[in-house]
């Protein structure tokens, strides 16, 4: 998690770089709010950003945002909706529905980053525990992806969750939105981008 303060009085065109991750930006803003582009029309808001989003276009606030990004498998969990927003953005309100305005009012009246980042938290942690998870051997899939560096045959994958390859790929892809394939590329880039931010 990380609070930003910002100000982006036009909307401006965003280069999202590839990351293993689903991004939540939670507007805090008391008037105006967050502008971006979701299917071709303007929202305003809070907004999930799914796995490869491409290009934002986002802007027209002053005020500030709560960024969460999350692991495919507890996005799954906890948006529910992990694989339909694979390349897309959507808004916080389409997600949780109801429960989006709650959060936001709760993160509002937060005094303190340390306040708003232990109530977002809980509320994730909630969701988490009240929610089914991916299949274990999908969640076992994406940890050796990650932990491996995305430097692991599918194959093997395969042979150590216990399933045929076509099961794998095919229950990955429904439940986390990417192919093995595709993740462990996904992976790959982001340990690169690290390594070359740090040299």
């Amino acid at each position: 998690m990380a609070g930003f303060r910002q100000r982006a009085p036009a909307l401006v065109d965003i280069a999202m770089i590839p990351h293993p991750s689903v991004t939540l930006i939670v507007d805090l803003s008391e008037a105006g709010g967050i502008v971006y582009d979701a299917h071709g029309r303007q929202q305003r808001g809070s907004f999930v950003a799914g796995l490869l989003p491409g290009q934002l276009r986002a802007g027209g606030w002053r005020g500030e945002c709560l960024q969460i990004r999350l692991s495919p498998v507890v996005a799954a969990a906890v948006l529910g909706v992990s694989n339909e927003l694979t390349g897309t953005v959507a808004s916080l309100e389409d997600v949780w529905l109801h429960d989006a305005g709650q959060v936001e009012e709760r993160l509002r009246a937060a005094t303190s980053w340390d306040e708003r980042f232990t109530i977002a938290a809980d509320v994730l942690g909630r969701r988490l525990a009240a929610r089914p998870s991916v299949d274990p051997e999908v969640a076992y899939t994406w940890r050796r992806t990650v932990t491996s560096r995305g430097r692991i045959r599918v194959n093997g994958l395969a042979d150590e969750a216990g399933w045929s390859r076509k099961r794998l790929w095919s229950r990955f892809r429904s439940q986390i939105g990417l192919t093995p394939k595709r993740a462990a590329q996904l992976v790959r880039f982001d340990h690169a981008a690290h390594l070359l931010a740090a040299a």
